[in-house]
């Protein structure tokens, strides 16, 4: 696991700059470094050693003539069936790495490489011969890969803080991008909050050749149900498929653990860890802001050690700076901070981890995928226009009534009530609140072209299409990222594997989805290793506790601060902020994920933009509005 960067064309200072770049993500890879440079290119690399720890294993590689130069953050689990293969076919190898098995790959089959992978990846090969040079990203956006042009130069990097580096980059708020976090909590791929510095989408390769960039899907998560197939078939298959990918996703040369909250999904993982270490993090608001018991007894009942922390509010707080630096660019998901603290006790006792992200996309976790099923009959039976007047009549409700969410959430199809798993702002809430109101569009146009990409298949599947290319690369897949690498940790991820992919796109939605549970066929492929409250919870996922927090006055008045400072004034009508802030203090209305939507952007806006602290410790200060 690594961190790579790097850029094209004549720079002064060539050295200095590529340092720099490569300095700044050392987080990423702090047991060792390297630089290639000719006339034309520089590449930057920072390693975290897991396979092949010796000094062989350090990047860039190089082919057998030096005519190729490979810098790569990842790991490819089926690299020595690829290695045996290429061996055969010729190429000499001088590393036992994963990393030299891309390159030689590269050389026999060029784009054709990709679908032969099974891992998780972003690299550079460096032609020297045509001076071109090509990029690729995993099939569900795992590893991050990002890239712009300043000027004549191409420049990319695992993060963005290593393109705001280079020389004559200019920063810039891409409104566009706060116009669409406002509605999702998440920059939505390909565009950031950069002006022109775009992420690589998953599942695509570039081409950077003769001054143009070029980009193409070489995959795509389409789902194909077999509605022929028996729930003891499609249980026998994900048990089977699982297996199988847990163990390659264990393969490494230091030792592995596992995170581990109270759902079915990290607790299935944890299964095949006996006799190594988990780790939980939790809050001291109760049980449902901690899952340490939880995690606890299961971990006595299958044989792990199990390590556990509580967070501090003030320790909360006061690495909320820290956590949005890493994160590049800000992301409104609480749980970001807390997976930046269970990572960090985690890298206390292993350099990799395994996880349960992307089980809830792949196989129908999310309790949201029940609306198609429990609205089906009131969309039938009420035309749009009465659904529309029912929920504008309930809005002028001052308080919350029981009824009052089904009506409002069974106004439009899913394919306009859903837009992923956060919904925070509207049309309308943007137009009042933005100072610069034409920026504001329907969040329905992002997630139109998806919609439409699978518009033959059922609601639920298209929830979850929608929500494995947007909320899962977005929110899910950031986080996981920036924070594990932010403690020099490598997190693996075995449910976003192409071959349990391939049997999760099987499942007829009834064995996803149903009365009875969501995840329905994978938790009983679970309940098989789990005992059967573990198999049947529902998930939690670190919670944390934003809404106590802003009903305290102490945490109220922080935000306050925010929202009527300097940086607030410029981009929103801070009245709209207080009123928001007030009615959640004062138990009007729940208005958490929206205050901390704004509240996050705040903060990391302050230290891109305005050269704010973000040292641990350094709690969220603003600067006051003038009168």
């Amino acid at each position: 696991m690594c961190g790579i960067t790097g850029f094209t064309g004549e720079v002064i200072d060539r050295d200095k700059v590529i340092k720099s770049m490569t300095d700044v993500i050392t987080h990423r890879g702090p047991d060792s470094s390297g630089v290639f440079s000719d006339d034309y290119v520089s590449m930057g690399f920072r390693r975290l050693s897991i396979i092949d720890i010796s000094e062989s294993g350090d990047q860039p590689i190089y082919n057998e003539d030096k005519t190729l130069v490979l810098t790569f953050n990842g790991e490819i689990y089926n690299y020595q069936e690829l290695r045996k293969e290429l061996i055969e076919k010729g190429h000499v190898f001088t590393t036992k790495t994963d990393s030299e098995v891309l390159l030689h790959g590269f050389e026999e089959w060029k784009e054709e490489l990709l679908n032969r992978l099974r891992g998780m990846f972003g690299f550079a090969i460096y032609n020297r011969k045509d001076h071109s040079l090509f990029m690729a990203r995993d099939f569900f956006g795992i590893k991050p890969l990002h890239y712009t042009m300043v000027g004549d130069h191409f420049v990319y990097g695992s993060e963005i803080k290593s393109i705001l580096q280079f020389p004559g980059f200019e920063k810039k708020l891409n409104m566009d991008t706060l116009n669409q976090y406002l509605s999702f909590q998440y920059a939505v791929p390909p565009q950031t909050f950069f002006e022109g510095v775009y992420c690589l989408l998953p599942a695509h390769y570039l081409w950077y050749r003769d001054g143009k960039i070029t980009t193409t899907r070489y995959w795509e998560p389409r789902f194909e149900p077999d509605n022929s197939l028996t729930e003891e078939e499609a249980v026998d298959r994900i048990e089977k498929v699982f297996e199988n990918s847990v163990a390659v996703h264990k393969i490494s040369d230091v030792e592995v653990g596992c995170f581990l909250s109270s759902g079915v999904d990290s607790s299935y993982v944890s299964t095949f860890f006996p006799g190594q270490n988990t780790f939980t993090v939790g809050f001291d608001f109760g049980e449902k802001y901690n899952e340490i018991s939880w995690a606890k007894e299961l971990s006595a009942q299958i044989g792990v050690k199990h390590h556990a922390k509580i967070i501090a509010s003030e320790e909360f707080w006061g690495n909320i700076k820290k956590v949005q630096y890493h994160m590049d660019q800000p992301l409104a998901d609480p749980s970001c901070i807390a997976l930046y603290f269970v990572s960090k006790l985690a890298s206390e006792h292993v350099k990799v981890v395994l996880s349960g992200e992307g089980a809830d996309e792949l196989f129908g976790g999310y309790t949201i995928y029940n609306e198609p099923r429990v609205f089906r009959l009131y969309r039938a039976l009420l035309p749009q226009c009465v659904r529309t007047g029912l929920r504008r009549l309930v809005q002028k409700v001052p308080h919350h009534f029981r009824g009052q969410s089904f009506i409002t959430r069974g106004e439009y199809p899913t394919n306009e009530s859903f837009i992923g798993n956060a919904k925070m702002f509207s049309y309308e809430d943007k137009q009042r609140l933005m100072k610069e109101p034409q920026y504001a569009t329907r969040p329905q146009e992002r997630t139109r072209p998806y919609y439409d990409r699978v518009k033959d298949l059922d609601d639920v599947t298209r929830m979850q299409y929608l929500d494995i290319n947007m909320w899962m690369v977005g929110d899910i897949l950031l986080k996981a990222d920036r924070m594990s690498m932010a403690n020099s940790l490598e997190l693996r991820v075995p449910f976003l594997d192409k071959e349990v992919f391939k049997v999760a796109a099987s499942l007829p939605t009834r064995l996803r989805v149903n009365r009875h549970n969501t995840k329905y066929a994978m938790r009983k492929a679970a309940h098989r290793r789990l005992p059967e409250a573990w198999a049947r919870k529902k998930k939690l996922g670190f919670p944390v506790p934003t809404r106590v927090w802003l009903k305290d006055p102490k945490y109220y008045e922080i935000v306050k601060a925010a929202f009527q400072s300097e940086t607030a004034e410029k981009f929103f009508h801070t009245e709209e902020l207080v009123q928001y802030l007030d009615d959640h203090f004062n138990g009007l209305r729940d208005y958490s994920r929206r205050i901390w939507t704004v509240f996050v952007f705040l903060v990391w806006y302050n230290i891109y933009f305005e050269d704010g602290a973000h040292a641990e410790g350094d709690w969220p200060m603003f600067k006051p509005a003038s009168k």
